[in-house]
């Protein structure tokens, strides 16, 4: 599990925070916690932990994907160069006062990593509909899920059969290509994909027909999905490396978001299930056994004599397990007074004498 702090909670803004809110919140907390400012020994720390909450939340594609997902939305797609491209830290702290060497603070990082970005292919989503039946055990459920596969025509390669890709001479067959500026006492080295060749590393002179060069090929794939017992509604489940693949590097992962069929008999509260049960008004006067149904058969329950409309009783270990304990819920089960609509002569006097025995 993550042991990484909320990215809000570390710039100390709210879920809904504007950018410019964000970015306010930022450079007070960066000025503050600047090394070549803040010679406590945290601060290098401290000073990277809120460089990368900023550098996700000022990303809307990035702060989307960790509202839904969390750290773990953020961490499978991205790499550490990932996250932090594209945001000019140089503009944010022009005037700041001091030399800021934010070149030197991001190898640090980066952890010396290599230039090269790992390439990774997208993450793909779909919905997942079960019962409360199905999720009351551990269950594997088959899905269609697509995702984009190697050209099984060209193999990958994005070439038409008997010839091969030519080599970018820019990149050399990187696609990618390094970039250098300045800003102030700044120097910064980044990562750009290749114009030459678009990021491909090679170029095509005669693309496959059925691909059309780009070496993927649009699929649908049947996917075996194992459902824990007692998952909860809208939870997603993660298959690390069942979505899209991408040439020269991993495939993405497929997010199985689970949706809930409501049920016709019972509702869910947590683990445990809520039955409305409706008796006629002689069986909660004199008592009984009523048939209760349960998700795995019916059970009888036993109704003392002067039972009031509304009581509730609990039947133990019938309702779904806990998917972090693995202890089953409770079955929750009302009772409510069933009124009759049409009564006869003779109901309506045996009702009446009721009434003058009991007042």
């Amino acid at each position: 599990m993550s042991t990484k702090r909320d990215y809000y909670d570390i710039l100390t803004v709210s879920k809904n925070a504007s950018f410019d809110d964000i970015k306010k919140s930022y450079r007070k907390l960066a000025l503050k916690y600047h090394p070549d400012k803040n010679k406590d020994s945290s601060a290098t720390e401290k000073f990277k932990e809120i460089s990368e909450a900023y550098a996700v939340l000022s990303d809307s594609e990035k702060r989307s994907q960790y509202d839904q997902f969390g750290h773990e939305g953020i961490g499978s797609r991205y790499t550490s160069e990932d996250i932090f491209s594209g945001v000019d830290f140089s503009e944010l702290f022009r005037n700041s006062g001091f030399g800021f060497g934010v070149d030197t603070i991001f190898e640090k990082i980066f952890g010396g990593a290599s230039s090269h970005r790992e390439h990774r292919g997208s993450d793909v989503q779909c919905n997942l509909s079960l019962t409360l039946e199905e999720i009351s055990s551990s269950v594997t459920k088959k899905i269609e899920a697509p995702r984009t596969e190697s050209c099984v025509v060209c193999t990958g390669s994005g070439a038409k059969k008997g010839t091969s890709p030519r080599t970018c001479s820019s990149c050399r067959g990187s696609g990618e290509v390094q970039v250098t500026r300045s800003a102030g006492f700044a120097r910064f080295v980044t990562v750009a994909s290749c114009k030459e060749c678009n990021g491909k590393g090679v170029h095509i002179d005669s693309p496959c027909s059925k691909c059309n060069g780009i070496g993927l090929d649009r699929k649908i794939r049947k996917i075996d999905v194992k459902i824990p017992a007692g998952i909860e509604d809208g939870q997603v489940l993660r298959l690390r490396g069942e979505g899209d693949e991408v040439k020269g590097g991993r495939s993405g992962d497929l997010y199985v978001v689970i949706s809930l069929i409501p049920h016709k008999i019972f509702q869910r509260r947590n683990s445990d299930l809520i039955y409305v049960k409706n008796v006629e008004f002689p069986i909660l006067a004199l008592g009984s056994n009523v048939k209760i149904p349960t998700l795995n058969g019916d059970f009888k329950l036993k109704i003392p004599p002067g039972t009031q409309a509304g009581t509730i009783f609990t039947i133990s270990g019938k309702g779904l397990p806990d998917p972090h304990s693995g202890r089953k819920g409770d079955e929750i089960v009302q009772l409510n007074v069933l009124i009759p609509t049409n009564l006869n002569s003779r109901s309506k006097k045996l009702i009446k004498d009721l009434e003058k025995e009991l007042t």
